[in-house]
């Protein structure tokens, strides 16, 4: 496998994390105009992106491929906790 595959590959791997953390802080901003108003949209979207990178490879680690169901359901999940922390729970600052 060449660079420029390798690349590809990592880049297809983190892809659905890094998506779904953005498009989910962005949701809750519009939803929770009024509470998330002072919180900035890349401070609410950057942990959810880290923890999901962290997730897809645990589950590349559990399961050996990736795409499982399981590990976006925990996905879904991690990135639902980490934006009540970041913006209504003992995280927001």
């Amino acid at each position: 496998m060449g660079p420029l595959a390798l690349l590809n590959h990592l880049v297809n791997l983190f892809v659905p994390a890094l998506a779904l953390a953005a498009v989910a802080a962005l949701l809750a901003k519009l939803a929770w105009r009024g509470e998330l108003a002072s919180a900035r949209w890349w401070r609410l979207a950057w942990p959810a992106a880290a923890l999901n990178a962290l997730v897809t490879l645990a589950g590349l680690a559990a399961f050996g491929v990736d795409g499982k169901m399981a590990t976006y359901a925990a996905m879904v999940a991690a990135t639902a906790v980490t934006l009540w922390w970041r913006g209504f729970g003992p995280g927001r600052r």
